[in-house]
């Protein structure tokens, strides 16, 4: 029995793969925010790119996503979800951790999801302020490129791709 790598506790069979199946498996947005990290621990480039909401033109960016999806993605930690102002907006602030260069880096981030038609959709997304501060702090920067995922340089607390990107 292989768990799921979203870290559900169920099996990749009655968890992420019912989403990457059919998009419209995920209820809430803590199920698609699951099913897209556990697609980029699988490489699935093409489900991330999917579940992007359509205002954000990921299509355009898909070689930039592929690389994003294509790190190593070693655990994945739900800290919290909340409603939206309606019923077709919600939250979920998560720490997905990769390791890279034999060093292990923690991406954190509160999520915001919509859905439209009947469908979820990841639309943005912002750092909290204390963990970009610390990464700062922890690693200085060993490269003038900026990932699309990654702080804004800024200190807006938005993605670059979001912000000054």
């Amino acid at each position: 029995m292989t768990l799921c790598p979203c870290n559900s506790g169920k099996t990749y069979s009655q968890c992420c793969e019912l989403i990457h199946n059919d998009h419209s498996n995920a209820l809430v947005p803590e199920q698609l925010m699951r099913s897209r990290y556990c697609a980029h621990v699988l490489d699935n480039v093409d489900f991330v790119v999917a579940t992007y909401h359509p205002s954000c033109h990921a299509q355009d960016d898909y070689d930039a996503i592929a690389e994003s999806v294509h790190s190593d993605w070693v655990n994945l930690e739900v800290t919290h979800t909340q409603s939206g102002q309606n019923d077709n907006e919600g939250f979920v602030t998560f720490k997905a951790y990769l390791q890279q260069d034999g060093e292990e880096f923690c991406l954190e981030e509160r999520s915001r999801f919509v859905r439209e038609n009947g469908l979820w959709f990841y639309i943005d997304g912002t750092f909290p302020e204390a963990t970009q501060s610390a990464a700062v702090a922890e690693k200085p920067a060993t490269s003038d490129k900026v990932g699309r995922n990654d702080p804004c340089p800024c200190g807006s607390g938005k993605k670059h791709k979001k912000c000054c990107g």
